[in-house]
């Protein structure tokens, strides 16, 4: 059970753990602001533009009402509103993606820029050396 447990926090106190468990609230939080955003300001302004149709309530009877049972009813409006919020937040995810995706080859880039300034000059003199051995080999 010791083992168990110095292995758990070993793995849970890994930078990775600590940045999804980051990712995770964070992205629950985003959520709440997309579905807010498309609730609120989209889905109202959609409805104005199709005659005033409230996708809250926008559904289709299957099966009405009776004294025994409820109604079924598909209900077309939330899975519309929910198709909205999965592309808005799957493109900001694709944004955010290719941001930090540039950044990090930037930074690359420039390491690699440092890496290759500080060659010293025996390596350099050693490539030299090797380069032209192959040369006169050919």
């Amino acid at each position: 059970m010791k083992k168990f447990i110095e292995d758990f926090k070993a793995f849970a106190l890994k930078g990775n753990v600590l940045d999804l468990a980051v990712g995770v609230v964070i992205g629950g939080a985003f959520n709440k602001i997309v579905s807010s955003l498309v609730n609120d300001i989209i889905m109202p302004v959609v409805g104005l533009l199709t005659g005033g149709v409230n996708f809250k309530e926008f559904t289709v009877v299957l099966v009405e009402a009776t004294e025994s049972s409820a109604a079924v009813t598909l209900n077309l409006g939330m899975f519309i509103q929910n198709i909205v919020d999965f592309l808005i937040i799957s493109l900001s995810i694709f944004v955010f993606i290719k941001v930090i995706t540039r950044f990090e080859k930037k930074r690359k880039e420039e390491v690699r820029e440092v890496v290759e300034e500080k060659t010293p000059a025996d390596i350099e003199l050693l490539t030299e050396i090797r380069d032209l051995l192959k040369k006169e080999s050919i």
